[in-house]
């Protein structure tokens, strides 16, 4: 279905797209605010931690869409934020800031969470060169 001659689909995951850039936004600010001792080479370090979910697909697509899945939700980040807040543990905030960040960047680069079907099904539409 179209309206305004501008397909329905492409606009909320261009919505989805603009979450992402928000909660990126709003996780590296978190993490600014709870890191008290993190290097910024650590902080890097921990920012691209979750791409290593791309090793469960040494496993087939089901495993590694799980794997990529579990870690790359919002709520993962959220929790561990939370967590780290509540306890409190100010390190384990500062990684759930990052680990979130990472999903809304990912989300803003248009890589959604995995299909069990192949890497580049995503709930955001197909990803990579299209045959």
């Amino acid at each position: 279905m179209q309206q305004n001659g501008e397909p329905i689909m492409a606009r909320a995951v261009l919505w989805q797209r603009v979450e992402g850039f928000i909660i990126f936004a709003a996780g590296l600010a978190l993490f600014w605010h709870a890191n008290g001792t993190m290097p910024w080479w650590g902080a890097i370090l921990i920012f691209f931690a979750p791409d290593l979910t791309f090793l469960g697909y040494l496993l087939g697509p089901r495993i590694g869409a799980l794997c990529y899945n579990a870690v790359h939700i919002y709520a993962f980040g959220t929790a561990l934020f939370a967590i780290g807040l509540i306890l409190p543990i100010p390190l384990l905030a500062a990684l759930g800031a990052l680990w979130l960040a990472h999903s809304g960047f990912d989300r803003m680069l248009g890589y959604g969470l995995k299909s069990p079907e192949g890497f580049a099904i995503t709930h955001l539409g197909r990803i990579g060169k299209q045959s």
